[in-house]
């Protein structure tokens, strides 16, 4: 049997067989628009009143923390996109550069990740829409649009018990971008395209009506919760790192295109160019709404709601404009869903490549995508949507990101020390510096994160382990 540190060598992708090999039409124009695309989503539009609640207005340096500790892993994701140029992502990297057993542990982490992302952001589009329908005269049964809830406020009054329910829109939004995703990958992109300048469009609409409505009163107390992370009610972290690792959420997505490699027509080019740009339009946007938000309305105020900005809007006296950006959000907010959707059916499919998932499963369609594994996975992740509340799968899906981004970041050290004349594209600057910030930045985030999201990662990560150890190990094919 293999050593657990077998390290897989990586195909060029015209030396896949034909039924593995995925078509190449992708450019850098619908790479950047995949990662803003995924990036500005659902932290923004509906997580940015979940971390406002756990920090207070010190959220705009939450995101500012969370997008340095990004910008780095960013950057070592960049160098490693380059150097291995194939679908897998971490999973991938880690193979070629760690060893088995790492992968596998990235790979298992990276479902938790991509699965839940998926997830969180239907669940987030649903209450946008359920807002909108509402608008418009158009009330859903209340039983049909949440899934179990705890505390806050559902369908207009107040929780005090815990209320089940099964969310059907963010089913019906995962039904719909898995079908966009089977018909092809370049006829998504140009509808990603299309959607994310929207989006953009939406967000400075956003800010252009609640800007002149700036107090500097409602920027205080800037930290009521200190710029720490303090235990609160139920295990949530409060403070100015508590909502750093949650919003952390915020900023990913960039990832999402590492696994697009193979079907990129100039991978060292157009990579380096959509995942460093992605991240860095994406930063600048966040503060600017978040400094919106927060100075037109006191944090208070929105902290609860799935729709913050909207919210905002009718308070300022705009209802007419919030229910604009409420549809906006609802219509662009799929484009999240489509990027992380697209990134984890590719790492499924090089995981059934590598025989730890069926192979029949890495098979492409005609049309030379693997329609299979994003059915299957969209199956999966519709179950979690459907019945799942929002903050639980957020900050899970943190804690496997935090893992591939360490991963990633420690990739490009090994490999900068064990062949340091590897032919690469693009190369991390000031990397020992770099690396190790993504690296040290994403283990102080992960102890910001609840208790209860900390022990549900090692406990998943265990059943991973024990799966690869009774299953997985013996099907290895790399």
């Amino acid at each position: 049997m293999k050593s657990l540190l077998h390290r897989k060598i990586v195909p060029a992708a015209h030396e896949l067989p034909e039924h593995h090999r995925l078509a190449r039409t992708m450019t850098w124009p619908h790479l950047m628009a995949m990662g803003v695309g995924a990036i500005v989503g659902t932290g923004i539009l509906t997580l940015i009143g979940v971390g406002a609640d756990r920090a207070g207005p010190t959220v705009l340096w939450s995101f500012v923390v969370a997008g340095v500790i990004c910008a780095c892993a960013a950057l070592a994701y960049a160098e490693m996109a380059t150097t291995i140029p194939a679908s897998g992502s971490a999973y991938t990297y880690s193979y070629a550069v760690l060893g088995e057993v790492f992968a596998w542990v990235v790979g298992w982490s990276l479902i938790l990740e991509y699965s839940l992302v998926v997830s969180t952001v239907a669940v987030g589009w649903s209450g946008y829409a359920v807002g909108f329908l509402h608008g418009i005269e158009v009330d859903l049964p209340c039983v049909l649009t949440h899934g179990p809830v705890t505390s806050g406020k559902v369908c207009g009054h107040a929780v005090t018990a815990t209320e089940y329910g099964i969310n059907l829109p963010a089913v019906f939004i995962i039904a719909v971008v898995t079908g966009m995703l089977a018909f092809g990958t370049r006829e998504s992109a140009r509808v990603n395209s299309a959607l994310v300048v929207l989006k953009l469009v939406t967000l400075a609409l956003f800010v252009a009506v609640a800007a002149p409505h700036f107090d500097a009163a409602n920027l205080q107390p800037f930290a009521p919760h200190g710029y720490g992370s303090t235990p609160g009610e139920g295990g949530v972290k409060y403070g100015m790192l508590g909502a750093a690792a949650f919003i952390f959420f915020a900023f990913y997505g960039f990832d999402a295109i590492s696994t697009a490699a193979e079907e990129t027509k100039n991978p060292d080019r157009d990579l380096p160019i959509a995942i460093v740009g992605s991240m860095a339009l994406c930063t600048l946007i966040y503060i600017v709404v978040a400094a919106a938000a927060v100075g037109a309305v006191h944090y208070t105020a929105f902290g609860k709601s799935a729709e913050p900005l909207a919210l905002i809007l009718r308070t300022i006296g705009s209802p007419k404009v919030a229910t604009v950006v409420a549809g906006a959000a609802v219509i662009a907010l799929p484009t999240v869903i489509l990027a992380f959707l697209y990134g984890q059916s590719r790492i499924f499919m090089v995981m059934a490549r590598d025989g730890f998932l069926p192979e029949s499963l890495a098979r492409v369609s005609a049309r030379g995508v693997p329609a299979r594994i994003t059915s299957v996975t969209a199956v999966f992740v519709a179950l979690l949507a459907a019945a799942l509340p929002l903050d639980l799968i957020a900050s899970l899906a943190n804690a496997g990101t935090l893992c591939a981004f360490i991963a990633v970041a420690a990739c490009v050290l090994v490999l900068r020390r064990r062949d340091p004349a590897a032919r690469r594209a693009f190369s991390v600057p000031l990397a020992w510096l770099v690396c190790p910030v993504a690296i040290l930045g994403c283990l102080y985030l992960f102890t910001g994160l609840q208790a209860i999201t900390q022990k549900s990662f090692f406990i998943w990560n265990g059943v991973g382990l024990l799966i690869y150890f009774l299953y997985a190990r013996r099907r290895s094919l790399a």
